[in-house]
């Protein structure tokens, strides 16, 4: 959902720029509440949505406050803003359609020797409203509120509100800024880190995916606050630091949204450190960085209903330490746009408080996330991307075993393993409307190439074939 040659000292000129198209799309982090506020075609900050441009890092690192519209202004003695908003509100709205079907049908859960429907349609998958834009001087926000219909619920998704000032004075020019957001990674940059990356960023709820991740890769998506800070020095040198804690949504505990008790599960104990430190270099039409980005978070184990046991919120609790290394590479040309983006995560869990509860063989675990994909369009109408995934773990006979409910979702071999390919095909009529072909193709899946269920069901069982509409307006 959101590459100029531009240097920070220049961000003065920067309306006029984007006028004159000097500089040429996470998956929601592309709408056009941008191009209504700045006057500019979506290729201003974006290749292809969500991919974002040198230019559009560096819109999104001032805060999303260049604009080219009338202004409702307040002004101090001083001449300093004490109001600046859009005549015009930067709202937009994302529709999102799709077919989705797996190679093998899934057993039905509520029919014994029965399968379930293959080939679900949803109209539609996802459906978001957006405000994004200035919305205070050196202030701006990325709010998206979302119906989905897995749930048939509306609920606030990804959502930064961003603050960011220049130091013209220091040579070559530093942004420092402030985010809070709901998704660790959402307010990075780069379409390497797990928020916006690509090309992985569709997700159906009607097929099957593997059953490990690591923390930072989405799983405290939506149920987390955080505050950052962040530097980001002669276009290129980007370091961040921050913290986070839970904020869980819609909790149906005795407490409400109250004090959390021992039925919520899954709760970060304390504060949660967040860092990121990039390098960006550009020249000519390309540009190339590399980083690091992690947390570590004590959270206290996540309830299960099947089993009766739980613990208050704290003490003993589980440990992930994540530690990521990241790279990205671009090239923006008149006819052509190539990208490739790459990261690898390590996390190391101490499990002292699932170990109490008898879920984990185990107390210290380790889980590794690999992910390397590439892109190409010609005239950013027609595109097409490939993808390699692995996830590898420790075995832990309890921690990954099997689901005798529903094993389709359980381990084999007590093993996280899963990897395979991604391959894509994109058209895009016109610049706010994506419409993709997508093939997961499963080598492995939760620990097993073959029978990974127990019951005959093979990991290429679970490969899928997804058609998305995406229209952003």
């Amino acid at each position: 959902m959101d590459k100029s040659l531009c240097t920070m000292s220049r961000l003065a000129w920067a309306p006029s720029a984007l006028l004159i198209g000097l500089c040429s799309t996470g998956a929601a982090n592309a709408v056009p509440s941008y191009a209504r506020q700045t006057g500019v075609a979506c290729q201003g900050c974006h290749t292809v949505f969500p991919e974002l441009t040198p230019f559009g890092r560096s819109f999104k690192l001032n805060a999303y406050t260049i604009d080219n519209l009338p202004q409702v202004q307040g002004i101090t003695s001083t001449k300093e803003y004490e109001l600046l908003l859009n005549q015009v509100p930067p709202v937009s709205f994302m529709f999102q359609t799709s077919y989705t079907k797996t190679k093998s049908a899934l057993p039905d859960p509520a029919a014994t020797g029965a399968i379930a429907q293959n080939g679900q349609v949803l109209f539609p998958q996802q459906a978001s409203l957006f405000y994004a834009g200035r919305i205070a001087p050196n202030m701006g926000a990325f709010v998206q509120i979302t119906y989905d219909s897995e749930s048939g619920t509306f609920g606030l998704d990804n959502t930064e509100l961003r603050y960011a000032r220049q130091v013209p004075s220091i040579v070559d020019g530093l942004t420092y800024g402030f985010t809070m957001n709901n998704n660790p990674t959402v307010q990075d940059v780069w379409n390497s880190t797990p928020a916006w990356q690509t090309p992985f960023d569709q997700k159906t709820s009607a097929a099957l995916v593997p059953g490990a991740a690591t923390k930072i890769d989405g799983v405290l998506s939506g149920g987390v606050a955080g505050l950052t800070g962040y530097l980001w020095w002669k276009n290129s040198i980007y370091a961040e630091l921050g913290l986070y804690r839970s904020s869980p949504q819609g909790f149906a505990g005795t407490a409400g949204a109250g004090p959390l008790d021992s039925n919520a599960g899954g709760v970060i104990s304390g504060h949660a450190p967040y860092w990121r430190i990039a390098y960006e270099r550009q020249w000519d039409r390309n540009s190339l960085s590399v980083g690091t980005y992690g947390m570590v978070a004590k959270i206290s184990p996540a309830s299960d209903p099947n089993i009766p046991v739980s613990i208050p919120v704290g003490p003993p609790t589980d440990k992930f330490s994540d530690v990521a290394l990241d790279g990205q590479y671009q090239f923006i040309g008149d006819e052509h746009i190539l990208s490739a983006q790459t990261t690898y995560v390590r996390e190391k869990q101490r499990l002292d408080g699932t170990f109490a509860l008898g879920r984990s063989e185990n107390t210290n675990n380790n889980l590794k996330t690999f992910r390397v994909g590439g892109s190409y369009y010609l005239r950013r109408t027609y595109g097409g991307a490939l993808g390699y995934f692995s996830t590898t773990g420790s075995s832990d006979a309890l921690l990954y075993a099997p689901n005798a409910t529903t094993s389709v979702i359980g381990f084999a071999n007590s093993s996280p393993n899963s990897n395979g390919w991604i391959a894509e095909l994109n058209y895009l009529p016109w610049q706010n409307v994506k419409l993709a072909l997508q093939y997961v193709a499963y080598r492995k899946f939760n620990g097993a190439a073959l029978n990974y269920d127990g019951n005959g069901r093979d990991a290429s069982d679970n490969n899928t074939l997804y058609l998305l509409g995406w229209f952003n307006f």
